[in-house]
Formats: C-alpha cells, structure tokens, sequence
C-alpha cells in the first residue's frame, strides 16, 4: 500500500510516528502546503524516514492533489487537515480512483430561520450525496475515522452486536482533565475546528423524530469519567457521531457531549459576541483577514503544547439499553495520558489519541479486513479486529459498567 498523507499538523505528525512502528504499508508521501512542517515531520523519524517522503500540496486545489495521487502511485489518500478541505481531498481521491480516509466530514450550515430546532445543511451531507459515485467506482471512502468520530463509532457497534439486544441511546462523552503550564488559554486541538464545532447548532438524533438541533451548550450534565479524571460537566455540542450511527446502529437516541468547562465555554461566547469566529474575509490595514485564522494565529500551535501538558484525556461511548431482558448501561472508553504519549511518541495525548485510530483503520484496509465501496463510516464495518489492534498498538480499551 503506498499512501498520500495530505496535513502535517499534530495530527498528521502523529500519524507518521505511529505508523513508522507498523509494516502493512509500502510508503508514505508526506504532504502539506508548508513544506517545512512535511520534511519535518519525516526528519523526526529517523531511521524509518526511508519509507516516507515530504512533498509539498495545496489541499484545496483539487486538481494538483489528483495528478499527485497518479505521480505517486498512491492507493489511498488520508487527509489529517481540518473541515474545510474535506471536499476536494474526498472529491480529488474519487477523481483519481483511490480509496479515502479522513477524520472529519464536510461542513454543516445552520437552517437559515430555525437554527435552534431543525437541521440546515448537516455535517458530511456533501460526502453522503457522492455515495453513489463511489459506489459506481468500486471504491471505499472511509469517512470520520479519528477518535471522535472513529473510534466512538466502533464502540458503538460493538455494544449493539455483543453487548446488548436493545439500545435506548448511545451518548458519546468526552472529557479530560489536562491542564498546560504558562497558558490562561490554550486549547488542546485544533481551536479553527473546535469553534466551529462548538459554535454550531448541535445535533440530537431520536428514532421518532430523526436529526434535529439545540442550542450549543444545552444539556448540561455532570459524567464521571475512569481513571482518576473524574466528574466533568458535559453539554451538547455538534459532532460527526450523531450523523453517523444512526446509519448502521439501531438505537432509539444518539447524542454527543463534550466536557468544555465553563472558562472555555465563556471564551467561546465572548468570540462569537465579538464576531472573531467569522471565516469570512475582513478589510484590515494590510490586506483582508479571515477573523477566525487570526484568532489561530494568536493562540499556541496545540502540536507544541505536549511538554507542557499535564493529565489524561479520555474518549468513549455511553450505552444504554437491555441485555437477556435486564437494564443494561456500559461506557466502553480509551484513556491516553500525556506523559505517556509524549514519552513514547513524542505527540500530546489530544493528536496522538486522534492519530492512532486512522493508522489502524489504514492497516485493516490493507490486510483486506475492512473493505467495501461507497461512502462509510466506521460503525458499517466489523468493530472486533479494529479493538484488537487498538491493544496490539500498546494502547488498550476500557469497558465500565455504570
């Protein structure tokens, strides 16, 4: 398997040191559109660095992308960079007749009169409306394959084929207890991302009702999570999950909640109020701006927070149903602590933990254990051989009765 890696941030760093330790593939084509951060991330890999090469691309020119993919003979396209590229990567991959893999689906937009109450355009509609064509090629887009979404999902299935007979809702909840030295502010993912995520109506799934939105931050509830975290509040906030399990998981409610707090959940507001979570481009002295990449720009690189990071963060999926005609409620979860990652890896446990899950699902591909063609998620598939590998890679799973 050769394979074009389109993003070397956190993430797409991550991803090379992890799978440097794995041999199923034949070569990596590192890419990004800052060629530095590519020969970088392969520079840091000493002496497997011979399986990767660095190449720079611009991840929205689908054209260049596509005539990358045919120079290099690659099989499959990952792409570890953020939404807003989703489309021409996912769309470039079908164009050249390779497979496709990324973490985060296309973007949604609010309904344009009741954004508190109905779905507008949802996340990763784009993708669903291509279905078809990769259906017709023959060819597999693996969609939303991170943590969360990714590794969510699949715990999501394995409830629903070994864990119980009915479900009655299937709650992603994340939560961490991190903390980063000689920062007020510094959020631990990519903050474009985590604005748009949090700032969007979320989105609640209900059997009778289908997919309907709220009001960001509602719901507030408090979750212990394992292995000393501990209890976080959790709210409502719009996540791939919700879109995706309902598709292959029978379930009557699906929901996802993350453990903001409330200094972050205030800082978010304030953003809003002051319009800095914009994309749009505005006229400043110098040129035009987008006010959401400023407010990147401002802020620390989280690939660069991981020496002074502290605490673990935790991933996982809440069901709740019967089993043999008994209540049943389980939190199937993933802990990463960040002196470990950073230990072993070199990565901060928020990209490390993200980067893990698309190498597996990459070496599933390409032993043949996961396959098909269209557009899936990782809830279609067999969650078995994917837990498995998720222990073989020294990074096990949890399971906690509630």
């Amino acid at each position: 398997m050769r394979v074009l890696l389109v993003g070397a941030g956190g993430v797409g760093t991550a991803i090379t040191r992890i799978a440097a330790r794995r041999s199923f593939f034949d070569h990596m084509i590192v890419t990004d559109y800052d060629l530095s951060r590519a020969e970088a991330a392969v520079a840091a890999l000493g002496e497997e660095q011979a399986r990767f090469t660095a190449l720079r691309v611009d991840a929205s020119d689908r054209a260049a992308v596509t005539a990358l993919i045919t120079e290099q003979r690659c099989d499959i396209l990952v792409n570890a960079t953020d939404p807003r590229f989703v489309m021409p990567l996912f769309e470039a991959a079908l164009a050249a007749g390779v497979d496709y893999l990324d973490m985060a689906m296309s973007l949604s937009s609010p309904h344009p009169e009741r954004p508190y109450e109905e779905c507008g355009v949802k996340l990763g509609d784009g993708q669903f409306e291509r279905a078809a064509a990769w259906e017709e090629a023959g060819r597999l887009a693996l969609v939303g394959v991170g943590v969360e979404p990714g590794l969510s999902d699949v715990f999501a299935r394995y409830a629903a084929d070994e864990l119980f007979d009915t479900i009655e809702e299937i709650g992603v909840r994340d939560g961490a207890n991190l903390t980063v030295d000689g920062y007020d502010f510094a959020p631990s993912f990519s903050i474009w991302t985590t604005i748009e995520e949090c700032l969007n109506p979320p989105v609640v799934w209900e059997k009778d009702r289908g997919w309907f939105t709220t009001a960001p931050f509602s719901e507030p509830e408090v979750f212990d999570f394992p292995e000393g975290i501990g209890p976080v509040e959790c709210v409502n906030v719009e996540h791939e999950e919700v879109l995706l399990i309902p598709r292959w998981v029978e379930s009557r409610r699906v929901t996802f909640k993350y453990g903001l707090g409330d200094e972050f959940i205030d800082t978010l507001k304030t953003l809003h109020k002051l319009g800095l979570d914009r994309t749009d481009k505005v006229s400043v002295p110098g040129g035009d701006v987008s006010p959401r990449d400023v407010v990147a720009a401002c802020l620390p690189d989280p690939a660069s927070l991981g020496d002074r990071m502290h605490g673990k963060t935790c991933a996982g999926t809440w069901v709740k149903g019967t089993k043999g005609g008994a209540p049943r409620e389980v939190y199937l979860y993933h802990v990463v602590d960040n002196q470990w990652s950073m230990r072993e890896y070199g990565s901060q446990a928020v990209v490390w933990q993200t980067a893990i899950n698309p190498v597996i699902a990459l070496e599933l591909v390409a032993n043949g254990v996961w396959s098909g063609a269209g557009v899936l998620g990782a809830e279609a598939l067999d969650p078995r051989p994917f837990l498995d590998l998720l222990g073989a890679y020294g990074s096990p799973w949890g399971l906690r009765e509630q």
